[in-house]
């Protein structure tokens, strides 16, 4: 558990199953049938992950890993926000709205729960689509990091509605800068690439044009088309890499310090 010396003192919460909980929903709260099927895959974390990065119509690189080996360490406060089940690194706590397994605290990351100046790396990855204000996210953000924090956010471009259990907003490359006005710049690129960003789409198009106004033969017609057609995604790893990749990228990273 990560340290409560780390919380404001004006907060309250309790401690169950040894998380933190200041706030939380419950998965029983999604609706949209594809997710609530994804958030029982989530139970599995290893596999749902797994199935993530090979199944999923998203090219996943080492971009996450790369950063976790250079600024992620036992000695630095390290968290991840809108974690979900994931577990990127033992030396990182996990911050989510939902109990999973590996949360650690359980919060609304629109208001962060942490003492101003406190936390040394951020990490969003595919979070900030799918709350109302993300700028107050990394807002919050930029508050409780340290001078010279680091914060590391991926922030989805070209791709469809998935929500979580909702999904509000897409940025751009121009976007993801403006929305970290407050940091110097690091590094900008994308993610996915733009295989990926076609290939989201393009399943989700076969899925509408098939199913004939179900949505029952949608899910399982966009299912099934993801396991057929997925292998094209790997064309990224050398597609991202073309200076017009991100017209139509899957995501973009965003990497920045707080001065």
């Amino acid at each position: 558990m990560i340290s409560k010396e780390l919380f404001k003192s004006d907060v309250k919460y309790e401690v169950e199953d040894g998380k933190y909980i200041f706030k939380k929903l419950e998965t029983s709260d999604i609706e949209d049938s594809l997710d609530k099927f994804k958030n029982m895959l989530k139970k599995y974390d290893k596999f749902y992950y797994w199935l993530i990065k090979v199944i999923s119509p998203v090219f996943v690189d080492r971009s996450q890993e790369k950063f976790i080996e250079s600024y992620v360490s036992k000695d630095k406060v390290c968290i991840n926000i809108g974690s979900g089940n994931s577990k990127v690194s033992d030396n990182v706590c996990n911050v989510d709205i939902f109990t999973y397994d590996n949360v650690d605290v359980v919060c609304d990351i629109e208001n962060l729960p942490f003492k101003d100046n406190s936390i040394d790396v951020i990490l969003n990855i595919a979070v900030l689509e799918h709350v109302p204000n993300p700028q107050k996210v990394i807002d919050e953000i930029h508050r409780v990091l340290k001078p010279d924090g680091v914060v590391y956010t991926a922030f989805p471009f070209m791709q469809g509605f998935h929500a979580s259990p909702y999904d509000f907003t897409r940025v751009t490359e121009e976007g993801i800068k403006i929305l970290h006005k407050d940091f110097e710049i690091m590094e900008v690129k994308p993610f996915g690439g733009p295989t990926s960003g076609m290939l989201w789409v393009l399943q989700e198009w076969i899925a509408i044009l098939l199913s004939f106004g179900s949505k029952r033969l949608h899910t399982i017609i966009y299912i099934l088309v993801m396991c057929l057609t997925f292998p094209i995604k790997f064309l990224d790893y050398f597609l991202i890499k073309h200076p017009m990749a991100k017209n139509i990228a899957s995501g973009f990273i965003f990497i920045g310090i707080k001065r």
